[in-house]
């Protein structure tokens, strides 16, 4: 799927897109290497995106305006294409948080149930 626990490759559709939506959100503009290494760093190493994934799920939130992108050089004076949410971002981020909330909470009600 892209983001891939440590111990299991099962991860649920549309993860993705909302960890890179408020990694981008939370610390502003970045390219990719520094997205993934968030990911993994607040995750403690349980979560590691996968280039493959990450890069086609940045053209295809770009190309639906969640995005902007850039060329700017990294710390290391490497050529890389930044990215900075949008406004039409945040309110995806919105409705993604939302709706992890809502799968979440019905998760833990079956847990709870059983």
């Amino acid at each position: 799927m892209g983001v891939v626990p440590r111990h299991k490759n099962d991860i649920l559709q549309g993860t993705l897109g909302l960890l890179i939506l408020k990694t981008i959100a939370a610390e502003g503009r970045m390219h990719g290497d520094a997205i993934t290494s968030h990911i993994q760093r607040a995750s403690a190493d349980l979560l590691r995106v996968e280039e493959g994934s990450l890069y086609p799920a940045l053209h295809r939130m770009t190309h639906d305006g969640w995005l902007r992108a850039e060329w700017g050089t990294t710390e290391k004076n490497r050529e890389a294409r930044f990215y900075a949410i949008t406004a039409a971002g945040r309110k995806q981020l919105a409705l993604e948080e939302e709706s992890w909330a809502r799968l979440r909470e019905g998760v833990q009600r079956v847990l709870r149930s059983v």
